[in-house]
């Protein structure tokens, strides 16, 4: 039996909150549906990223098959730059693991 000043919760309430952490129903519910929404969000960024790295390696072959080097550091430069100017300091780090991804370790 609940103590004095402890609210009585359902299993179903329960299991809610434990594994969002939150606290009432209505907040169980909107981190369920956003985490869904992370969730699917995710796939598509996976999505895109893989379809980036197909084109890399689209531009790589070209420029090594025609005498070039595998990567070309000016272009990678302004991708970390437009990245840092987009998402502030993370984001440098962000565009560095999609050049990883795309181009292997230099």
């Amino acid at each position: 039996m609940p103590g004095r000043g402890t609210p009585t919760r359902s299993p179903d309430m329960t299991a809610a909150t434990e594994k969002t952490g939150a606290r009432t129903a209505a907040a169980a519910d909107t981190i369920t549906d956003a985490r869904e929404r992370i969730d699917a969000l995710d796939d598509r960024i996976i999505g895109l990223v893989q379809e980036r790295m197909a084109v890399s390696a689209v531009i790589q072959e070209a420029r090594i098959a025609s005498g070039g080097r595998r990567v070309n550091l000016s272009r990678e430069m302004e991708i970390l730059g437009r990245y840092r100017q987009e998402l502030g300091k993370p984001g440098t780090a962000l565009a560095m693991t999609l050049l990883e991804l795309c181009r292997g370790r230099i």
